[in-house]
């Protein structure tokens, strides 16, 4: 999807008050963070450039992808992340090492079939006074469905009364995909 925006003074307190940009190795709390969401975060790889956290690595599908970009960008300090997740598993070190020998035009092909996808779901930023049930309403046009949009967003929600200004949230197609 490129580069999602993120409320960068909410969220959660990952980096003991530090700023994410200046720690030593972002990306061991940052990969903490996914695992404690019940991800595998082993895979990954987080670092910031210009102010922007690249996340990069293979995700098994497009539902965990979104997760790990919604888990990582709500954390305090996290503005923008770049989403370069590839959904499917790492190539083999023989393929990689095809990859390379192939032609400049072979490698554009290559890389081109290895693109991020888009997002199969919207995202929502909670505004003051919002309940998952108001989410709903709007977005399927029923308070009930609220449920749908809890489900999506665990682990990371815990409750479905507790949300926060700020804070994105994976908003699923009706249809049952995602």
């Amino acid at each position: 999807m490129g580069i999602l925006d993120f409320a960068r003074s909410v969220g959660a307190k990952i980096f003991g008050g530090t700023d994410p940009e200046k720690h030593a190795e972002p990306h061991k709390p940052l990969r903490q963070h996914v695992a404690d969401a019940g991800i595998d975060a082993s895979g990954l790889t987080f670092r910031f450039e210009n102010g922007i956290l690249i996340a990069e690595g293979h995700v098994p599908d497009q539902a965990t992808r979104e997760k790990v970009i919604l888990i990582v960008g709500n954390v305090a300090g996290v503005g923008k992340v770049d989403d370069r997740l590839v959904v499917g598993q790492p190539p083999a070190p023989a393929e990689i090492e095809a990859a390379s020998a192939m032609s400049a035009a072979d490698g554009a092909a290559a890389e081109a079939v290895q693109a991020p996808s888009e997002w199969t779901t919207k995202t929502y930023t909670v505004q003051k006074g919002d309940t998952l049930g108001a989410i709903a309403k709007k977005m399927y046009g029923k308070s009930s469905l609220y449920p749908k949009i809890f489900e999506a967003n665990q682990p990371m929600l815990k409750d479905p009364d507790k949300i926060y200004p700020g804070q994105v949230l994976r908003i699923p197609p009706l249809d049952g995909s995602a």
